[in-house]
């Protein structure tokens, strides 16, 4: 892929002092790191190291990434990594993708209490997968599967949900037997849609009473218990939104899937078109119009904004696993289900290309290593060094 012309960090450093003095009180402690981390990532002012070619010996000077989960420019190497240990884990069946969303009225609250919600958001939704398919009147069998946070929607705007990728089948009660769904339909979507308001609905009512939420600016009439049990009600009266997508077909098909889904931000750099001194021109998909093209120009300030609000809470788990596929027990329920299926697992790759960590030699195409850390002064000293040798020649 080619390197963008634009990058989020050029919105920075043409706005981002600009940005900080005039909402520094509102400003969390990891929004201003993953401010100061964009700008710096893959600078002199990380840092860097010598690597060399191992067949023609070229050498040349890399500059560090920051390793933010929230920069465009460092989810490449964390989601092959990912990747690579997911595929060890998939299964020869086909796989369904299944979108859980809030209705817009709770986007506020759900700002205004982000660790308390999204965790309800992820558990209502695994609950209510694992519910549903355990019935013997859908599938019957334990499942499991992962989801996935994404927060923004293609105008950067708040839009919370969780994509949910799910084995098409489950383990039987006796765990004895590997009950397939059918190729084209997992489970009902309106029943989804009807036991995930009630979960979700029955968690807000719950963390009201223990006294778990927070309640400020527009929020603040929602602490009186009435009007609280009022906008309840309200919700319960809509139908919330349960996306089933097209089966993905076989194993390979997921993980070009999960290669773009997984270790997404809410915008990359090769989404944005132009950065001037006054606006930022992004594309988006318009989906209300058959995901017709559009593009969109917003202030610096304005870009930054929306950028933040999708910062998440520092530890805060995005990718989550459930049913056979927890984490404490994933190794045991994987071997059973290969086993039922008569599948073997591929074998891990070990060629060098697979390892996102090197990088080829421009010259000879063989492997780069490093063999040399530097510090951001070492590497200013070469950088000196370079130009002087160019202004003497």
């Amino acid at each position: 892929m080619t390197r963008p012309p634009w990058e989020v960090a050029d919105v920075i450093r043409r706005a981002g002092n600009r940005f900080i003095e005039r909402y520094r009180e509102s400003l969390t402690w990891a929004q201003m790191k993953v401010l100061t981390a964009i700008e710096r990532c893959r600078t002199a002012a990380l840092g860097g190291h010598r690597d060399q070619c191992v067949r023609c010996g070229y050498q040349a000077i890399s500059y560090n990434s920051c390793r933010n989960r929230h920069c465009p420019k460092c989810q490449t190497n964390a989601r092959e990594k990912w990747l690579r240990a997911r595929q060890q884990e998939l299964l020869p069946v086909g796989y369904f993708h299944l979108v859980f969303s809030v209705p817009h009225a709770l986007v506020p609250l759900m700002w205004q209490n982000q660790r308390v919600l999204f965790t309800l958001l992820f558990e209502a939704s695994a609950a209510t997968l694992l519910e549903v398919a355990s019935d013997p009147k859908h599938l019957g069998a334990e499942i499991g599967f992962l989801s996935i946070l994404h927060t923004w929607g293609q105008t950067l705007q708040r839009h919370p949900h969780v994509h949910c990728v799910v084995p098409g089948g489950g383990l039987s009660p006796d765990h004895a037997q590997w009950a397939s769904s059918r190729s084209h339909f997992f489970l009902p979507v309106k029943v989804l849609s009807r036991v995930f308001r009630g979960k979700f609905v029955a968690g807000l009512r719950r963390g009201f009473r223990q006294k778990k939420l927070s309640f400020h600016g527009a929020c603040l009439p929602l602490s009186n218990e009435k009007a609280f049990t009022a906008l309840l009600r309200t919700l319960f009266r809509k139908d919330w939104v349960v996306y089933a997508k097209p089966p993905f077909g076989g194993p390979e098909h997921v993980l070009q899937y999960l290669a773009r889904y997984t270790h997404r931000v809410a915008i990359s750099n090769h989404r944005i078109v132009d950065v001037n001194d006054a606006h930022v021109t992004f594309r988006w998909k318009d989906y209300a119009h058959h995901s017709k093209r559009r593009t969109m120009s917003l202030t610096h300030e304005e870009f930054l904004r929306r950028f933040l609000r999708h910062v998440l809470p520092k530890g805060f788990p995005r990718i989550r696993y459930f049913g056979f596929l927890a984490n404490r027990r994933r190794a045991e329920s994987l071997s059973q289900c290969r086993t039922l299926l008569a599948h073997v697992p591929p074998v891990p790759p070990t060629d060098f290309a697979t390892d996102p960590d090197l990088w080829c030699c421009p010259c000879c195409q063989g492997p780069m290593r490093v063999i040399e850390r530097l510090t951001a002064a070492q590497i200013l000293r070469e950088e000196s060094k370079q130009v002087c040798i160019l202004d003497s020649s």
